[in-house]
């Protein structure tokens, strides 16, 4: 059992409260962060004169040697010590003596674990930034060298309307550049610091924030002392773009795995990122794609229960916080990882263009091509879609496609119906008339590879 800070108490924590209360077994990943912070703090109390240069030297050179051993490993971190900066601080005292003592002046727990947090979400976000942009980077890839590839596009999980490939994996370029966005967005208001708003009302010693701010990279300073130590909005942002951009994983995952099926059979996945049977020797299960769609669970319960943590906090710091980083850290453990191994992943897929053609005779993709074909011929639509869906349905007792029907037998439906719309059927040609801004015509999907990479 450890004493209790500081001379108000006289009893020792209970052992119970000591395992309940530490955290060190987390934070420790904060503690290079926390060596920053307390650098840029320590060198500003000198500048100021608030601590004389020669501690501040030794505080500075003191919490190099702690780096060292953090980075080596040889750093012993202590549970009855409670925190990584609790932990930090008294390896310092034991290597400087009494200057250590000085480093927590104009500071507290609270405004300093922001830090940290801050610094660290920081880094993570730019990593996410990157990572965000390889996966985008292999979709255009992908796209270029199945740039002519047909498959059905799909709602209801149904077939409707012939598309490129490349627009469909340009689709997903597209989601994960709103994820990349979101985490360039987030980065402003997670750059604040709020060192200097000591526990809750600032410091009566002349410290000076723009320099520390500065010295760490921080855009901005926080304009309130009470809403800085207890702010953890930036975490929830955190926590909910990880959890979008996990939705967006998961529902490709989910594509892949239907793809891979005999009943698709458009794709087949490398053998590195699939697994066999234990019992069925055929077997080669998607069980990358399945453990990235499972994943997206647990991210969305970091989401989760970081809310809940902060919904019920009073102003300003509640050690209720202390809560606050298994989840953040989690979710950007799973996010990257699911992002690295997704980018891995997609380059070793096979595309089966020559079945994903096939596909597209299934269905009756061209059905919307006839309705717009009569439209243009001066029928109303919805009068075009009556009698397409007659077609269809002749089509279905016929056994036939429409693409097979003759001039005759389409002219039954309607007199509308010339020799041009021979040959218009064939999904390359429905294709092609796709070529309004965004669609999937070869011109609007070659355009659209040209901005993604400028885009990149």
């Amino acid at each position: 059992m450890a004493k209790q800070w500081g001379g108000r108490f006289e009893g020792e924590t209970d052992a119970l409260v000591e395992r309940l209360g530490e955290s060190v077994s987390f934070d420790a990943r904060l503690a290079l962060h926390d060596i920053r912070g307390s650098i840029a703090h320590a060198t500003m109390l000198g500048a100021q004169g608030i601590i004389s240069k020669k501690d501040a030297r030794a505080i500075v050179r003191g919490l190099g040697d702690v780096e060292k051993d953090i980075k080596a490993g040889a750093f012993v971190w202590r549970q009855d010590l409670e925190d990584v900066h609790t932990n930090i601080e008294v390896a310092l005292v034991e290597r400087i003596g009494d200057a250590g003592k000085r480093l927590h002046t104009a500071r507290s727990r609270n405004d300093q674990v922001s830090l940290d947090v801050r610094l660290w979400t920081r880094d993570q976000v730019d990593r996410i930034i990157e990572l965000c942009r390889a996966l985008q980077a292999v979709f255009v890839a992908l796209a270029e060298r199945h740039i002519d590839a047909l498959l059905p596009g799909c709602t209801h999980m149904q077939h409707a309307q012939p598309v490129l490939l490349a627009h469909h994996l340009l689709a997903y370029f597209e989601m994960f550049g709103r994820d990349r966005q979101r985490f360039i967005e987030l980065r402003k208001r997670v750059n604040v610091m709020p060192l200097g708003s000591a526990a809750l009302a600032g410091t009566p010693h002349p410290i000076d924030r723009k320099q520390v701010a500065k010295a760490l990279g921080f855009d901005a300073i926080s304009a309130n002392s009470m809403d800085a130590v207890s702010d953890r909005d930036y975490a929830v942002e955190f926590c909910s773009a990880a959890a979008i951009a996990m939705m967006h994983l998961s529902r490709l995952s989910e594509e892949l795995i239907l793809w891979s099926t005999p009943e698709f059979a458009f794709i087949e996945i490398g053998d590195a990122f699939t697994t066999g049977s234990s019992i069925m020797p055929q077997k080669k299960n998607p069980d990358v794609a399945e453990l990235v769609r499972g994943k997206t669970g647990r991210v969305y319960g970091d989401l989760t229960a970081l809310l809940t943590i902060l919904k019920g906090l009073p102003m300003t710091y509640n050690r209720d916080l202390q809560e606050d980083k298994e989840p953040l850290f989690d979710a950007s453990d799973t996010l990257q990882l699911c992002l690295a191994v997704v980018t891995r992943m997609l380059p070793s897929i096979r595309f089966n263009a020559d079945r994903m053609r096939a596909a597209t005779r299934d269905g009756f993709l061209e059905a919307t091509d006839v309705a717009d074909y009569l439209a243009a011929k001066g029928m109303p639509f919805r009068e075009a879609h009556e009698v397409t869906g007659k077609l269809v349905l002749y089509c279905i007792r016929a056994g036939k496609t429409m693409p097979e029907l003759s001039l005759d037998e389409l002219r039954q439906f309607s007199v509308l119906f010339c020799e041009d719309v021979i040959g218009s059927l064939a999904p390359e040609a429905i294709v092609r008339r796709r070529a309004t801004l965004g669609g999937t015509a070869p011109s609007q999907v070659r355009a659209a590879l040209r901005r993604a990479k400028q885009a990149l």
